[in-house]
C-alpha cells in the first residue's frame, strides 16, 4: 500500500514557458512539460504529446499510465512524459520547427541518453521529434549512448504494428484470426495509418479515417493505393481527409454522419483522448462489434470500459497495446517487425497469466496493471523509501 502511495507522485514535474515567434513576427508563449514519473526500472522514457488537450492533470494521468506500461515490456525502462497546449493544426512548418526547438532548448536541461528517453506521441511525428533532436544536438556535446543517437532508434510504426500484433493475440486465444475482419479506424495520424498497413498484411480490410474536417469510408475497405494517398495527404501539415473523395470515386465522405454508425468486426480508435464513451460502445456492440483495440492514448473512458466488459466486448487497453515504442528501443540494433510479434506475444502471455492467477479472468486491462505495478512495487521496495 505504501508503494501504491507513492507512486501516486512522480519523481519530478518539470514546468515551463516555451515562447515563439510565428510568422507575422509575433511572440506566442505556450506551456511546456515533462514529468519524470519513475525510474525505479531504469531511465525514464515516455512520449511527447502536443495539443491544447494537455495540461497537468492530464500529463500526470498519462506519466501514472506509462510507469505501468513501460514496466510490462520487461526491460530496464523507467516513466515519463511530457508535450505542451500548443494546437498543432493551424500552423505552419516554419512555426513548428521555431516551437520544436524553443521547446527543446529548455526540455534539453533536463533529457538526454541514459537519463530521459522523450519519444513520439499525440501529434509529434519524425519531424517534430528530427527538429528537436537537431537543436538538443547543437546545445549538447553528447548526442548518443552506445552508439544510437539520443531521440532515435525506434521503428516510426513501432506503435501501430504493435497495436495489430496485440489484436492478432487476442484474436487467436477465439479462434480466429484478422483475416477477413472489417475494421473501423478513428483517427488518421501516423498511428492510425501503420494501424491500417499492418491490417492490409494480416489480410484485415481497413473501412475508414477521420479527422478534424469528418470521416472518410470505403464500403469496401482500403488497399495499399488508397492508403498510400491518405498517407500524402496527411504528411502535408495542416492538410484534411476530405480531399481524399478527388482521389477515390468509392469514399464516402460523412456518410453515414456518425461513423460509429458502420457495422464492423472490430474498432481501433487512435484519436483523441476520452472519443469512445458509453454511447459509442452501445453503438459498435449492436451493429456487431468483437472489440475495441486501443490505438490511442486514453481513448475509452473508464465508464466505457465496464460497459464494454458487460457487452462482452473484447478490450485491449492502451497500457498493453501501446508498449511497441519502448520495446523496439530496448531491443535497439536487433529491432525488427518479427520480433515485436514475439515480444507482443510474450507480453500478453503474461497478462493473461496475471489476470488468472487474480481472480480477473479475460480482463486484460486489470491484467496489465496488475502485471506493471508488480514488476515496479518489487524495485521500490528494494530501493528503501526513495
Amino acid at each position: 500500500a505504501f508503494v501504491a502511495k507513492q507512486l501516486m507522485e512522480p519523481e519530478r514535474f518539470i514546468q515551463f514557458r516555451v515562447a515563439w515567434m510565428d510568422d507575422v513576427g509575433v511572440v506566442r508563449m505556450n506551456r511546456g512539460y515533462r514529468i519524470q514519473y519513475s525510474s525505479s526500472l531504469g531511465p525514464y522514457e515516455g512520449p511527447l504529446h502536443l495539443g491544447p488537450h494537455v495540461n497537468s492533470s492530464s500529463m500526470k494521468s498519462l506519466g501514472f499510465d506509462s510507469v505501468f506500461s513501460n514496466a510490462l515490456t520487461g526491460y530496464g525502462v523507467g516513466a515519463a512524459v511530457g508535450g505542451s497546449d500548443i494546437n498543432t493544426l493551424d500552423k505552419s512548418e516554419a512555426e513548428m520547427q521555431r516551437f520544436c526547438q524553443s521547446y527543446m532548448t529548455e526540455l534539453s536541461r533536463y533529457v538526454g541518453p541514459d537519463i530521459d528517453q522523450p519519444t513520439m506521441g499525440m501529434s509529434i511525428g519524425e519531424k517534430e521529434i528530427g527538429y528537436m533532436y537537431g537543436q538538443y544536438k547543437r546545445i549538447n556535446v553528447k548526442s548518443s549512448s552506445g552508439g544510437r543517437p539520443f531521440l532515435t532508434g525506434a521503428l516510426p510504426q513501432a506503435p501501430g504494428y504493435g497495436v495489430v500484433h496485440f489484436a492478432h493475440e487476442m484474436l487467436k486465444e477465439r479462434g480466429t484470426s484478422l483475416a477477413g475482419k472489417r475494421c473501423l479506424i478513428v483517427g488518421s495520424g501516423k498511428v492510425a495509418r501503420c494501424v491500417a498497413e499492418k491490417l492490409i498484411e494480416y489480410g484485415a480490410i481497413p473501412l475508414s479515417f477521420s479527422d478534424a474536417s469528418g470521416h472518410v469510408y470505403e464500403p469496401d475497405g482500403m488497399d495499399q493505393g488508397k492508403l498510400n494517398t491518405i498517407s500524402k495527404i496527411k504528411n502535408e501539415r495542416g492538410a484534411l481527409l476530405g480531399r481524399f473523395i478527388i482521389a477515390s470515386t468509392t469514399a464516402q465522405f460523412n456518410d453515414p454522419p456518425n461513423l460509429l454508425d458502420v457495422p464492423c468486426d472490430l474498432c481501433f480508435p487512435c484519436a483523441e483522448m476520452n472519443i469512445i464513451n458509453e454511447d459509442a460502445v452501445n453503438k459498435l456492440a449492436d451493429n456487431g462489434c468483437m472489440g475495441v483495440i486501443e490505438g490511442g492514448y486514453s481513448t475509452v473512458t473508464p465508464h466505457a470500459r465496464k460497459l464494454l466488459k458487460k457487452r462482452g466486448l473484447m478490450y485491449g487497453p492502451h497500457i498493453l497495446t501501446l508498449t511497441g515504442t519502448p520495446i523496439m528501443y530496448a531491443l535497439g540494433q536487433n529491432a525488427s517487425d518479427k520480433r515485436l510479434a514475439e515480444e507482443v506475444a510474450r507480453i500478453y502471455n503474461e497478462v493473461k497469466r496475471t489476470s488468472q492467477e487474480f481472480n480477473a479472468r479475460g480482463d486484460l486491462n486489470t491484467g496489465a496493471n496488475i502485471a506493471g505495478f508488480l514488476r515496479v512495487a518489487n524495485a521500490m521496495m528494494s530501493h528503501g523509501v526513495v
